[in-house]
């Protein structure tokens, strides 16, 4: 296990919910103050109180959207069309290795059959995180 996915596991047994243990294990990256993206990811977890999409995929989507975001329209380009390209294609990754994206079906609320533990999908989330930012690192150093 690596680094990044080791620290996650750890803030997720500290009490952070799936969206703030992945979200906030990337904040050094991006010189956000954990406390900030702590309180920014909280509404996420637990599949956005409603166990909908993933938290853990919710706090990968706010990594990538610190990646690939202009930060301001005025800046230049909009890019948040390229954004939710990219989060489609890693959500249906996660998908397509653990059969769902939605909370309540990874944990089998209804089927009684867990697809995911809250821990596989957060060290799935990062590895997935991981993957995407040396994805546009390598495409930077082209």
């Amino acid at each position: 296990m690596n680094t990044k996915a080791e620290h996650a596991i750890e803030l997720h047994k500290k009490g952070y919910n799936c969206a703030q243990a992945v979200a906030c294990t990337f904040c050094k990256e991006f010189g956000i103050d954990e406390e900030a993206m702590f309180r920014i990811s909280e509404g996420f977890g637990f599949g956005m109180g409603m166990m909908e999409m993933c938290g853990a995929l919710s706090g990968m989507a706010m990594v990538i959207g610190l990646e690939n975001s202009v930060g301001n329209p005025e800046k230049g380009t909009l890019t948040k069309g390229q954004t939710y390209k990219d989060v489609k294609k890693y959500v249906n990754k996660f998908k397509e290795n653990n059969g769902s994206y939605i909370c309540r079906e990874l944990k089998g609320v209804e089927t009684k059959k867990v697809l995911c533990t809250c821990d596989k999908c957060i060290l799935d989330a990062v590895a997935l995180t991981e993957e995407y930012l040396n994805s546009k690192k390598e495409e930077q150093d082209k």
